[in-house]
């Protein structure tokens, strides 16, 4: 049985953004952007998404005379990623198994 994917991160950019957020406490914009490839309109947008449904956080301030925006992920979202992945997994597996046949 094939375990549900969680329709907000089947985005590929959503998912790195949850991705890169797993493996640091906090990240800016600009660092986002940067390992995403993304623009800044788009990235902006999913980040909305992402914010909406509880999955991050993201404070707006400046550094200097600059903006900048920071993101971090939730408890929320941290759930959702792992169910995410092992979800995933059990595609994988079933893969597995049809390859082992």
């Amino acid at each position: 049985m094939f375990k549900a994917l969680d329709p907000l991160l089947v985005s590929e950019l959503r998912l790195a953004v949850m991705s890169l957020l797993m493996a640091v406490e906090e990240a800016d914009f600009v660092y986002l952007k940067d390992r995403t490839g993304a623009t800044a309109g788009n990235l902006s947008v999913q980040v909305q998404k992402l914010k909406k449904a509880g999955y991050i956080s993201v404070k707006k301030s400046f550094k200097g005379n600059y903006p900048q925006t920071t993101c971090k992920i939730l408890p929320k979202g941290i759930d959702a990623f792992e169910q995410h992945a092992e979800a995933l997994h059990s595609y994988l597996q079933q893969a597995s198994k049809k390859n082992a046949s």
